[in-house]
């Protein structure tokens, strides 16, 4: 029986996000040797990646305020502008999964979701299922999207997982950072290994410290949050990618490491 899981490569993880359109490849590389890896170990894996924008789509969408809409000339110029520099980004990362042997196979939201008001309302879903059924991996990430009420907007990785989540069910969502996890106060509080509904206010959780239209890990704890109550047997781990063999082993189900929402 497969096994469908959401692995989000944070713009954090994958690039410097203190330096413009700058990627961090050696942790590509190795990121993507241990999901070859874990996909090697475990033919009924099914994956769906996605990743952030670090200092690619952020610096452009926060200087084009491209997240609270787009409606003049300008503003469209910008949306291109955010769009390119993802789409960038995107390349670099399915050249590093497909040099390690990964059938990575770029899935754009831009070109296939409309969004409400910033949440997506319609994505195309055959193409991803049809490459999910034969084998391949999709690559979603973060983007621009048309947005029936804002024009245009900056559609998240984790607003492209959510909308997927609803549609198909996986069974586990793993967001991988610079970061071990959550921690009671950052940066020098204790890591909290489980968080809950109930357990979330006596946690301080910090936002980000770089350039990120979407917020960071209080939004990002927030958002998951409300999405495993949404869906039954669902699980989140947030955890440091960076550090290595944890994705390979949060892939196998055998990590203990980082911060599991339920």
């Amino acid at each position: 029986m497969s096994r469908l899981v959401f692995l989000k490569l944070g713009g954090s993880l994958i690039t410097d996000k203190f330096t413009p359109n700058t990627t961090r490849p050696e942790i590509l590389a190795q990121v993507s040797a241990e999901i070859k890896a874990a996909l090697d170990a475990n033919p009924d894996l099914q994956l769906v990646i996605g990743h952030g924008s670090g200092s690619f789509g952020h610096v452009p969408a926060k200087q084009h305020n491209t997240k609270n809409g787009v409606r003049t000339a300008d503003q469209w110029q910008g949306f291109a502008e955010v769009a390119q520099a993802a789409e960038t980004l995107n390349r670099h990362t399915i050249d590093a999964l497909r040099t390690a042997g990964v059938p990575a196979i770029h899935m754009s939201p831009s070109a296939s979701a409309v969004a409400q008001n910033g949440v997506i309302s319609e994505m195309a879903l055959n193409p991803l299922l049809v490459a999910l059924n034969n084998g391949l991996v999709p690559v979603v990430h973060g983007d621009v999207g048309v947005d029936m009420l804002l024009g245009g907007t900056i559609l998240s990785t984790e607003t492209v997982f959510t909308y997927l989540t609803a549609q198909l069910c996986p069974h586990e969502i793993l967001l991988a950072g610079i970061d071990d996890g959550v921690f009671t106060h950052y940066p020098d509080g204790e890591l909290v290994p489980m968080i809950t509904r109930e357990t979330l206010a006596d946690i301080q959780v910090k936002g980000s410290g770089a350039t990120d239209v979407t917020g960071g890990m209080d939004t990002k704890v927030s958002g998951m949050l409300d999405l495993v109550e949404s869906v039954d047997d669902l699980q989140i781990r947030i955890f440091n990618g960076g550090t290595p063999g944890h994705i390979q082993a949060a892939l196998t189900g055998t990590l203990a490491d980082g911060t599991v929402i339920r």
